[in-house]
């Protein structure tokens, strides 16, 4: 009887403890009720549509490469035609055309004829910039997909451990279950049943946290897609894992050939090569020709003229010369980045290369191995438990460690999906192959 009577007060904070859960649990369903309210589940191929029509880097870049293409027959047209009219009077007291020699009325038209070749390299410098811009674009959409996806999946991940940790709450009530009708029946002792409780509210507070983590990942998901951040997204379905269909040389030899980042680096390096050609063409003079008329009236006949004006570049030493060596810097410089960045893609493919053949390697240890092994080790546990065989601290590592493996394969399969999204944008594999492989 003395022990009972000193146990009341733990089973009224017990009850206390319950108490508070309820409540807890009760905020956990009401955000999988408004979760569930969603219309659908969310999938990946409409979000990736989404986000290449709405998203605002994707926009931008598209503008810049319409931008520049309008530079084209800019650069390749002459400068336009000068027209000059005016009036030549002798003497300042009256009017004098048609009575003095020198009274005219003057009208002259001239164009400036760029050097010949000087249009030409202008209309390389800017194809090659439009181009440039284009593989620029070209490689903003790969990127926007690749952000879209590992988002998605990451929200994938976090709605996954809600549902791991709901599951493991569960069998933790189930400890606690045994662990008051073991106190009960005065084969356990008190701290049983708090240690089954506190491992159950720390589960709760994970649950919270990853609520939080859920809303944040749907905010910048639906900044990446480009949707008003107010709007539900919704719980992803689950992405269908499949084999890589690309070996590491093929997917180098894919990069080298498609990537749209080394094609603008290589865009650059035929842009920067025209502008050292223009600047070595500036060292040759332009020519303006002008048509001239005077016309005169009277005894006096009309004059006509035509002229050829060439700038003469006398100071070529600070200023032509100069501008090759400015060209020549950015060539230089062009080169190196196109060299760097394919290096960069390089390490980036082996990189994520070993990450994918890594994670499949963890999640086949987890699935076929640890997890099974661990869930059985749990049970036997639990079943010695209530009988009073096994201590409670056994049956709850048992359950923390299944936990725990079931976390790691589920983390190890999104980084698998992560690592093939982010191949996929480094190789400049089509976009068509890329959304087919997320349905």
């Amino acid at each position: 009887m003395g022990r009972r009577e000193q146990g009341t007060p733990a089973l009224c904070g017990a009850l206390t403890c319950l108490m508070v859960a309820a409540a807890v649990l009760g905020s956990v369903l009401l955000f999988w009720t408004k979760a569930l309210a969603v219309d659908a589940f969310l999938t990946l191929p409409p979000l990736i549509a989404e986000a290449l029509h709405n998203n605002h880097e994707i926009v931008v870049a598209h503008a810049r490469w319409k931008t520049a293409s309008y530079k084209i027959p800019q650069a390749t047209s002459l400068p336009d035609p000068m027209v000059m009219v005016g009036y030549q009077n002798e003497g300042w007291d009256k009017y004098t055309y048609g009575e003095m020699q020198g009274a005219q009325w003057m009208y002259s038209v001239a164009q400036m004829f760029p050097y010949p070749g000087k249009l030409g390299l202008k209309g390389e410098m800017a194809a090659a910039d439009a181009a440039s811009l284009e593989a620029g674009y070209r490689a903003a959409r790969l990127k926007v997909i690749a952000t879209v996806k590992e988002f998605y999946f990451d929200l994938f991940l976090a709605y996954k451990d809600l549902d791991l940790i709901r599951d493991k709450t569960a069998l933790f009530a189930r400890i606690e279950d045994a662990a008051v009708a073991r106190y009960a029946s005065g084969l356990g002792g008190q701290q049983e049943v708090l240690m089954a409780q506190t491992e159950k509210f720390m589960l709760l507070e994970k649950e919270t946290m990853l609520r939080q983590k859920v809303q944040s990942l749907e905010a910048m998901l639906t900044n990446a897609v480009g949707r008003d951040s107010n709007l539900a997204l919704g719980r992803p379905m689950a992405p269908t894992s499949a084999a890589l269909p690309y070996s590491m040389e093929e997917l180098q030899r894919t990069a080298r050939e498609n990537s749209p980042e080394l094609q603008s680096k290589t865009r650059m390096i035929s842009s920067a090569a025209s502008r050292v050609s223009m600047a070595n063409k500036e060292y040759y003079p332009d020519v303006t020709v002008a048509a001239s008329l005077a016309q005169r009236t009277g005894e006096f006949q009309d004059m006509w003229s035509l002229t050829a004006t060439f700038n003469i570049p006398l100071f070529y030493r600070s200023k032509q010369r100069q501008a090759v060596l400015e060209a020549e810097s950015l060539s230089l410089a062009a080169q190196h980045e196109l060299e760097g960045s394919s290096s960069m893609l390089s390490s980036g493919i082996r990189d994520n290369y070993a990450m994918v053949k890594t994670a499949e390697k963890l999640m086949a240890l987890y699935q076929d191995g640890l997890i099974p092994k661990t869930r059985q080790d749990f049970e036997l546990a639990l079943a010695g438990y209530g009988s009073g065989k096994i201590e409670a601290i056994t049956v709850i590592s048992r359950l923390k460690s299944l936990l725990d493996y079931e976390t790691l394969y589920w983390g190890q399969f999104v980084e698998r999906e992560k690592a093939v999204a982010r191949l996929e944008s480094i190789a400049g594999v089509s976009e068509a192959a890329t959304m087919a492989g997320s349905q």
